[in-house]
């Protein structure tokens, strides 16, 4: 996602902390006229989000996205279902990954593409504690080594 065309709306910063990233995909979103124009005025949450899939279809649970305003009685449910663009054979091959014992699929981002909705999900194994113990102290050392270096300038 080096392009110049593409505009990040929102990301689950959480969701590097709290789990393994294993493979990550690109999808579509199926939205309403009012939700694409909600996202593209940056309404968007992935704090709670989470991916179901359910051998046919994926579908992004929980996500919030803001009413739009000017859409009056046209407006649509902030928390409903959407319904992930995919292939079949990704379909499958994430239906066949959460059937295992303890992955999951996570968002990560939402943004636009070429002028269309498009977010980011990965397959995530969650982390143990002394895996989040581990990850702080990582990064705690590459900030202090930073430090360093822009004291030795």
């Amino acid at each position: 996602m080096t392009t110049d065309n593409v505009k990040i709306l929102a990301s689950n910063r959480k969701a590097g902390f709290e789990y393994f990233l294993l493979e990550h995909f690109e999808a579509g979103l199926s939205l309403q006229g009012s939700e694409i124009k909600s996202i593209r005025a940056g309404q968007v949450s992935l704090a709670e989000a989470f991916v179901e899939v359910d051998g046919h279809e994926a579908w992004l649970v929980e996500c919030h996205i803001a009413p739009y305003v000017q859409a009056n009685r046209f407006n649509h449910d902030p928390k409903r279902k959407r319904r992930l663009l995919l292939h079949k054979r990704q379909i499958r091959q994430l239906w066949d990954e959460v059937r295992q014992k303890g992955v999951t699929i996570v968002p990560l981002k939402v943004y636009l593409k070429e002028g269309r909705a498009k977010i980011e999900i990965a397959l995530a194994k969650g982390k143990k504690l002394h895996d989040k113990r581990d990850s702080i102290a990582q990064r705690d050392q590459e900030r202090e080594m930073q430090r360093e270096a822009r004291m030795k300038d």
